[in-house]
């Protein structure tokens, strides 16, 4: 529910403010949320060497990059679309995890990964069409892409802070501290300006975003990934469309065809199957 109506309030952030400035925000306040929590319930922030490094790989991944290049789709194309793009990546997770850590997936997890890119692929596709290949539209959805692949690598740098031992709440809370420490530095480099749109969407959005797109929901995310894998979690993206769509044709005027409709049977598809599909180590 979270994910499928921060897509939208994510454009509630675009225009004014620069989003290298507006991602500063949000994830420094959803930080600052974390590792105050946690001291304040007593809750250790030490990290190790390897702890820390799995960490700042996983802010810049999952953080930095990836929502960066989300937050330049959403220039391009409906809200709907890239939540859409996003279901693709319970299958590069299962990829990455099975080239990079020999982590094995039951075959009908495969099967229905498999079905989420295929209707993602129609989704898109129909959509890109429906636009005559628009050039925009396109480049929406190539940057949607970038922003999953970016999420896959940042999943196995959490994976790999699991494995470490760091609990769940002071490694969200790291990442994203080191997550928004990037984005400061690219939107300095860059000549972002860091400034904030007083307005009332501005700032409900942002603290939605902050509180509940980033606290609430990551940890959630994280809490799967841990019990039941990260392909396995990684397909909540693939539960978002549904509300991710209706959300766009009430409040952008999106309409979507038939291309639409099919896509999103598969995708929830390959949901049942991956959620049916035992898990393998």
């Amino acid at each position: 529910m979270i994910w499928g109506t921060t897509w939208y309030a994510i454009t509630w952030q675009l225009g004014t403010v620069d989003p290298a400035a507006s991602l500063t925000w949000r994830f420094g306040l959803a930080a600052i949320i974390l590792l105050v929590g946690c001291a304040v319930t007593g809750r250790s922030l030490r990290l190790n060497r390897a702890q820390h490094l799995a960490a700042v790989g996983q802010g810049a991944f999952v953080f930095a990059i990836s929502y960066s290049f989300t937050y330049a789709a959403e220039e391009n194309v409906t809200s709907a679309i890239v939540a859409v793009v996003f279901a693709t990546l319970a299958f590069l997770n299962l990829v990455l995890f099975r080239i990079v850590v020999g982590q094995k997936a039951a075959r009908a997890a495969w099967i229905g990964a498999v079905l989420g890119i295929v209707g993602v692929a129609v989704l898109s596709g129909g959509e890109a069409m429906a636009e005559g290949l628009d050039r925009r539209a396109l480049t929406g959805v190539g940057l949607a892409l970038l922003a999953v692949a970016s999420s896959a690598v940042g999943n196995y740098f959490s994976w790999r802070g699991q494995q470490e031992g760091t609990a769940i709440l002071p490694q969200t809370g790291w990442a994203m501290a080191y997550g928004t420490g990037m984005l400061v530095l690219y939107g300095l480099a860059t000549g972002a300006r860091f400034t904030i749109d007083p307005s009332p969407g501005y700032l409900i959005s942002l603290l939605y975003l902050a509180v509940f797109g980033s606290v609430v929901a990551f940890v959630t995310y994280f809490a799967v990934a841990r019990a039941r894998g990260y392909a396995m979690a990684s397909y909540i993206s693939a539960l978002t469309p549904p509300i991710a769509m209706l959300v766009s044709m009430l409040f952008e005027g999106a309409r979507f065809g038939l291309p639409a409709a099919v896509g999103l049977v598969l995708v929830l598809g390959g949901q049942a199957l991956l959620i049916r599909a035992p898990r393998q180590d």
